[in-house]
């Protein structure tokens, strides 16, 4: 990263314990330079053995990526870069409406077989990844599965997981495909109080269209493939793809806010 995003992602992370005197042992590399080896990994797409002998050790870093992981400190890292690009952007800092899609991305040959499905409709062997983001373009929740797995059935356990990782729950509406008609509605409306809209294709819609709504999820969809790590699927376990995709995100917003305080 450039020593112009340096201060904002520094004041977006967790302060470590050791560093205010709360316990804990001092590590032997940066946080600076840990935080590179990822997104290096992230934005070129290579495998963990492939990392420049230049960088940390990589037991250390694949330690520093299964901590983060573990604690769920990507997430929480992530979410305070989004609030303050909404800030910067002239938004409250938690979104008030939400569009909900899915893409399915090839997997590797290093995804199991218990995590991997095929998508009849997209004729895609691999996994799904179902998303929420605001009118902005920001992703509020994420969530990866086979690619088996029915939109209607995973926008349920998004829109769940999306309720408890908010803070102040102030959305009140949402947008999705026509994959996600039926109960899904009447479960946003009645248990989580959101007016869900499902957004169907005309009959005489031919190609790829752009939905009403869809264009920042369409956007978001191209931005992450911008990350080779993210092209396809390679990763064992469905949480590693989320945390991909989140450091994804989190390059672009502290390029923003590092281009903004210039």
């Amino acid at each position: 990263m450039t020593d112009a995003e340096w201060p904002v992602v520094r004041d977006a992370m967790r302060v470590p314990a050791w560093w205010e005197e709360r316990g804990g042992q001092s590590e032997s590399y940066c946080h600076r330079q840990l935080v590179d080896v990822v997104r290096y990994l992230v934005a070129g797409g290579i495998a963990w053995r492939a990392v420049p002998a230049d960088f940390p050790a990589r037991d250390r870093v694949c330690a520093f990526f299964r901590r983060w992981r573990g604690k769920g400190l990507v997430a929480e890292f992530h979410d305070r870069l989004r609030d303050r690009v909404r800030e910067a952007s002239g938004r409250g800092p938690e979104p008030t409406a939400g569009i909900i899609d899915a893409q399915s991305v090839e997997g590797a040959a290093s995804v199991p077989v218990a995590g991997r499905g095929f998508d009849g409709g997209k004729k895609v062997n691999g996994r799904k990844r179902h998303i929420v983001v605001d009118t902005l373009g920001f992703l509020p929740a994420v969530m990866v599965t086979a690619a088996s797995v029915i939109d209607r059935e995973a926008g349920r356990m998004l829109l769940g997981r999306l309720r408890m990782r908010t803070q102040r729950w102030r959305i009140s509406l949402a947008w999705a495909d026509g994959g996600c008609a039926g109960r899904l509605v009447d479960l946003a409306r009645d248990v989580l109080r959101i007016a869900l809209t499902a957004i169907r294709r005309t009959d005489d819609a031919t190609g790829f269209a752009v939905l009403p709504k869809g264009w920042p999820m369409e956007r978001r969809f191209a931005w992450l493939m911008r990350s080779r790590r993210l092209a396809r699927d390679c990763e064992i376990r469905t949480d590693t793809s989320d945390v991909m995709i989140r450091w994804s995100r989190s390059m672009v917003m502290s390029h923003r806010l590092a281009r903004r305080a210039r």
